[in-house]
């Protein structure tokens, strides 16, 4: 399977100035661990998880006054939707991080997160079964 296959492409998507609370809500809202921060003066595409805003919050910072821009996942990786589950799960892996941004160029068509990986792998091995049982 593709990481096209099992990426979400709805994606929540937000400013560098939200501040963390914002960022939260939206987050909590749609039940998701990820955004998509996309900066309009630098053309810049980072992430911020719920892990950076637990680190903020442990760090006794003010989620209403911390922004997105200052709290970003350094050094993002991006998969393509062409890459295979597997070469996104090696990725996750080799960085320590749950969510990947999928590009297309330079378009983000989707994210795909850990727990879709595993979704996709019970489903195909469901269908496996299925197939020889």
């Amino acid at each position: 399977m593709l990481v096209r296959d099992g990426m979400s492409t709805v994606v929540l998507t937000i400013g560098p100035t939200h501040t963390l609370r914002a960022a939260a809500r939206l987050m909590a809202a749609r039940q998701i661990g990820a955004a998509v921060v996309i900066d309009p003066d630098t053309s810049g595409i980072g992430i911020l998880t719920e892990r950076d805003i637990l680190v903020s919050l442990g760090s006794n910072q003010d989620p209403d006054h911390e922004i997105a821009g200052d709290h970003l996942t350094s050094n993002v990786v991006f998969a393509t939707p062409h890459w295979t589950l597997a070469d996104a799960a090696a990725a996750m892996t080799r960085g320590n991080f749950r969510h990947l941004v999928v590009l297309d160029r330079e378009d983000v068509v989707g994210m795909i997160s850990v727990r879709d990986i595993v979704r996709c792998t019970i489903q195909e091995q469901a269908r496996a079964t299925e197939l020889v049982g």
